[in-house]
């Protein structure tokens, strides 16, 4: 039944008809042009997960969290500058580890929520669900003042069951959030992988495929099929719940050619799939209307190879227009999504 919630999407683009090779500007709708500040922040590597194939330096079985005084003010600091730099709305994504392991994570996004002054505010949580409904209520009681709540759901089966890890996305759903589950489809269990997202896809969850990428996440790693390539560029497209619409575009990215063309893409994960990810050169908002934290540090995004805007602890200073790119490959879609802008030499 939760499929008829769904408009049913008779003719979706063609993303390999792209001309990815001709594209000269590109950005997430939300950003392009828009007063829309967002931050993707890891919070810290803690996770109640001990997943046998994550990477080393992505968690911690010790809680390595910050003081919540630190968090909030640092909340703070990042509106100022941002509103400073004519950016007066604001999205933030909360990841790990696992944040909702943090003990004072409640009072985080309490205090993020209760700045009234944007006229849109968001927020974003890639978590893997682990709590229970009374947290839930709790944390969709704090952001009901939100325009808009989406939740990225990993989904990891040594730790979850499929059945109630399904059960809280749709909980989560009929409460007004935008759910999807995230997966990375590593090329010797994709068949496994593939149909369980269909599972969940046929109970009318969003799912996103992602390419496994090398462990210096610079590249896709080898061993996909031809026909296992093709599904991760147009295999699961988003699909809005028709009460959602006028807040989130079915196609999220637009893209420009250099005769002023435009084509879309429904999410910035879809990049990595086509190999447009290279944009040394280009001239990006990454710093400017965008910023990453990882645990202390403040950084342009996860790829840049810039230094440090600063850090929590520390201080740290945004730029104040749009900055070339340095960096020679771009992995993530918190960093694909900033508006960039190619400029002939």
């Amino acid at each position: 039944h939760a499929l008829k919630r769904y408009t049913i999407i008779e003719k979706m683009p063609n993303f390999q008809n792209i001309p990815f090779e001709d594209i000269t500007s590109f950005g997430q709708k939300t950003l392009l042009g828009t007063k829309l500040f967002t931050v993707s922040w890891i919070l810290a590597r803690f996770c109640n997960y001990n997943c046998s194939y994550c990477w080393p330096y992505a968690r911690s079985s010790t809680p390595d969290h910050q003081s919540l005084e630190i968090y909030t003010n640092s909340i703070d600091e990042i509106k100022r500058q941002a509103r400073e730099n004519g950016f007066t709305d604001f999205h933030f994504s909360f990841s790990g580890g696992e944040p909702t392991a943090y003990k004072y994570f409640g009072k985080v996004i309490d205090h993020y929520c209760s700045d009234t002054a944007p006229e849109y505010q968001s927020i974003h949580m890639t978590t893997n669900l682990s709590p229970g409904s009374k947290w839930w209520n709790n944390w969709l009681e704090t952001t009901s003042s939100l325009q808009r709540r989406s939740i990225t759901a990993s989904y990891h089966a040594e730790f979850a069951n499929e059945q109630e890890f399904g059960d809280k996305c749709l909980q989560l759903m009929k409460a007004g959030v935008y759910v999807t589950i995230n997966q990375v489809m590593v090329p010797e269990m994709f068949e496994e992988l593939y149909e369980r997202l269909q599972r969940f896809a046929a109970r009318g969850i969003n799912v996103t495929v992602k390419p496994q990428s090398d462990p210096t996440a610079s590249r896709v790693v080898s061993g996909y099929t031809k026909e296992q390539l093709n599904l991760l560029q147009t295999g699961f497209p988003q699909k809005i719940p028709d009460e959602y619409k006028k807040l989130i575009p079915l196609l999220q990215v637009e893209l420009q050619d250099k005769d002023g063309n435009k084509y879309y893409v429904d999410q910035a994960e879809r990049f990595n799939s086509f190999g447009f990810n290279k944009f040394k050169g280009w001239y990006c908002n990454a710093g400017y209307q965008g910023c990453v934290i990882r645990e202390n540090e403040v950084k342009r995004s996860y790829s840049c190879h810039d230094e440090p805007l600063g850090t929590l602890d520390g201080g740290f200073e945004l730029f104040k227009a749009p900055a070339k790119c340095i960096t020679p490959t771009c992995v993530s879609s918190a960093d694909s999504k900033l508006p960039k802008v190619k400029y002939e030499s």
